[in-house]
């Protein structure tokens, strides 16, 4: 049995959280491992997602627990090599922030509801629709995939804002 191992977030600004990463296309207990890692380090933050690279792990591939409440089953998923196959017209707000931007918040436009495909970890291929928080929360993983992060929704005065903060939290994490 894989013992699950906390794994170091990556912290904005960080080269490698502004790549396109690749597609997954081995379906084996080494990914599996990746998840269950994935998974255990997201509660820990505590988070609602974390994406491959926000862990240095350069594929596509992403954990996902929208389930805040206390009194209901967590409902994790992982969600390889997604692809949004329809996004709504219809927009919807959410106040956003990432384990790899600590304590840094900002209001997000984004469609309301999408259609996610995307294979799980057997490599079984899946679509579903998603609104609300579940959507946006897979909008903002699926945009760590290829690169981007939600601060780059942002006008550049507040975007620069927030990495200066970020540089000077990385400084002073460095100096212990």
């Amino acid at each position: 049995m894989h013992a699950m191992t906390i794994k170091p977030i990556l912290m904005h600004p960080d080269p490698r959280l502004k790549k396109i990463c690749e597609p997954v296309t081995e379906f084996n207990k080494s990914l599996a491992e990746l998840a269950d890692d994935m998974l255990e380090t997201m509660y820990d933050a505590p988070g609602i997602g974390l994406a491959g690279p926000q862990i240095g792990v350069m594929k596509r591939i992403f954990v996902i627990d929208c389930v805040k409440e206390d009194d209901v089953a967590p409902d994790p998923m992982v969600i390889i090599n997604p692809e949004i196959t329809h996004s709504s017209e219809e927009l919807g707000v959410y106040e956003e922030g990432c384990l790899s931007i600590p304590n840094q918040f900002a209001e997000v436009t984004r469609p309301k509801i999408i259609r996610l495909k995307w294979q799980d970890l057997d490599g079984a291929e899946y679509e579903d629709e998603f609104d609300d928080l579940w959507s946006t929360c897979m909008q903002h993983e699926f945009d760590h995939l290829n690169g981007k992060l939600f601060i780059d929704y942002l006008k550049p005065l507040k975007r620069q804002m927030i990495t200066r903060k970020m540089q000077k939290y990385k400084r002073e994490q460095a100096r212990g």
